[in-house]
């Protein structure tokens, strides 16, 4: 916050707390302290930034309000008395919904207007509880403009900015496929230049770390989104209409981005305990990686029956092993001569998750593969959460904006809604011909990827620099080619969806994460290097694709 306020000239910062884990850790923290529920780091850094933002004019809107944002207002205003720096306040509330049995949260996801009625109404900290991450863009840009429920090009246009800005440095060379032609050790964090057509400027403040060019932008607009039309509270978003052309160095502008009524309805958030878990890790070191593993997992399923049948403690419901094969042959050191061996269970009963596991892998020390021991003592079990992704009548939800002098906003619907409608597929481009020369590389060495999570499902962006390059991958990358390439996505349901302005192609996955990354069901609970996994596979390239081009036609 404090670089973001130093390092350039600001209107309005915003700043976005909450994941869909985020929820379900608020909202076990407001089962010990009702008077919680917010993101507390925000309180931290604003008391070191509060003075300098006031110096500045520079307003603060910001999601970290959580599940009470009256309750975050509350402290941001006894923190600017203690501070002695005036700011007036203001919140959005509305989003919370009637808790179904057995939720933990339950959170309907609100747009930008919210935000908008605050800074209308003289706020110079807006704060709220669960909003899309572009509505911290689209509410401040509507304030700023003027705009109307019925300004949708502009909407869209703010909306592709707040997406490009919501995951902070991802935008500035941060998880970037090509890393390492750029020097990111500390990325500055992205700027969006918003105009009043809803076109904008990706940048960074002067003198700050990283890269702001086409590919870090399309990778984070490819970033945790599926189809073309992308429906928000505020707008339904046409990522198949979005140009982005470099515009210096270090700027990036996104041009062309049209808008449709948003939906009627409004995606909510569920989260919920859905069990307990526990784990353990055996290492497996040195010759006979395969029979050492198995007999430990027959020895531990041994140990689950014996339980059953003296204490009366069930198998777990759910057993997982993995044998992770990180070892190397005749390695010079211990570490690269291990494979590791993971058991992951789970159950609605903490006891059959506890002593049953952490009795059998510490029972087994003296009496199993020789070399036996685990990367951390098993615990005694932690619980897990599970996300749910719901749609609720925009009926059902009345946003409120609770001014700074305390006058409560009843915020209006959209006048018009449409349910948005599968896009045809755009027409391909003309495939390459068939009788080059080809080479067998990674796929990364000529495509970019960004994978990321939505509830249980997985997308994953692909996108290549130049026309040849797109003309083949268009063809090449098909549904079938990319569960051939990852196998683990097959027997799931794929889609692909085709992005031509963007070079690109996106995919996702439905069900890869199980129930989400709460429940922690894969090793890479949130698909982060699902899009790498996919870049490291061999294909055979065209000569003329098999390298990376800068970007152009």
């Amino acid at each position: 916050m404090k670089e973001m306020l130093t390092g350039g000239r600001l209107d309005v910062l915003t700043g976005d707390y909450l994941a869909e884990l985020a929820m379900l850790i608020l909202g076990r923290d407001r089962l010990k302290d009702p008077r919680t529920g917010y993101a507390r780091t925000f309180l931290r850094q604003l008391e070191e930034c509060l003075g300098e933002a006031h110096d500045r004019g520079v307003r603060i809107v910001s999601n970290a309000g959580g599940l009470n944002p009256a309750g975050l207002a509350d402290a941001v205003r006894e923190l600017s008395e203690r501070v002695g720096v005036p700011v007036r306040v203001a919140y959005v509330e509305g989003d919370a919904l009637p808790l179904p049995d057995g939720a933990l949260t339950a959170n309907a996801y609100l747009g930008g207007a919210g935000i908008t009625a605050c800074l209308r109404g003289g706020a110079d900290v807006v704060v709220t509880g669960r909003v899309t991450d572009a509505a911290l863009v689209t509410g401040p840009a509507a304030w700023h403009f003027g705009w109307g429920p019925g300004d949708l090009d502009q909407l869209a246009g703010a909306v592709a900015a707040g997406h490009v800005l919501e995951c902070g440095t991802q935008a500035t060379g941060g998880n970037y496929s090509f890393f390492t032609a750029h020097d990111i050790r500390h990325p500055g964090f992205p700027v969006a230049e918003i105009a009043a057509d809803g076109s904008a400027v990706i940048t960074k403040h002067d003198g700050t770390g990283g890269v702001v060019d086409i590919g870090t932008v399309t990778a984070q607009l490819l970033y945790e989104t599926g189809g073309a039309r992308y429906a928000g509270p505020d707008v339904t978003t046409r990522l198949d209409t979005v140009r982005l052309t470099q515009d210096g160095p270090d700027r990036v502008r996104i041009s062309g981005v049209r808008g449709e009524e948003p939906p009627p309805t409004l995606k909510a958030g569920v989260t919920r305990i859905g069990g307990w878990r526990n784990e353990v890790v055996f290492v497996l070191t040195g010759l006979d990686i395969d029979a050492k593993a198995a007999l430990v997992r027959d020895q531990v399923e041994d140990a689950f029956g014996a339980a059953a049948d003296e204490r009366g403690t069930s198998r777990p419901a759910d057993v997982r092993w993995e044998l992770v094969r990180t070892d190397r042959a005749d390695a010079d050191s211990e570490e690269c001569a291990s494979a590791l061996l993971r058991l992951v269970v789970r159950d609605s009963d903490r006891e059959a998750v506890g002593r049953v596991v952490s009795g059998a892998a510490i029972e087994l020390a003296l009496g199993s593969y020789p070399g036996f021991h685990v990367t951390a003592p098993p615990g005694k079990g932690a619980p897990y959460g599970v996300f749910d992704a719901v749609y609720v009548d925009r009926g059902a939800v009345e946003q409120v904006a609770v001014l700074p002098d305390g006058e409560r906003v009843v915020v209006a619907d959209p006048p018009r809604t449409a349910v948005p409608a599968a896009v045809v597929g755009p027409a391909l481009p003309d495939p390459l011909p068939g009788n080059g020369a080809v080479r067998r590389i990674p796929l990364g060495r000529v495509a970019g990827a960004r994978s990321g999570d939505k509830g249980g499902d997985v997308n994953v962006g692909v996108w290549v620099r130049t026309g040849t390059a797109w003309r083949w991958l268009a063809h090449e990358l098909t549904v079938e080619r990319f569960q051939e390439l990852l196998p683990e996505t097959q027997g799931l349901v794929v889609s692909r969806h085709v992005l031509p302005n963007l070079r690109a192609l996106n995919f996702v996955v439905e069900g890869l994460l199980g129930e989400g990354v709460a429940a922690q069901e894969r090793f890479d609970p949130q698909g982060k290097g699902v899009g790498e996994w996919l870049r490291s596979r061999h294909v055979d390239v065209p000569a003329e694709v098999g390298r990376l081009s800068p970007y152009g036609s």
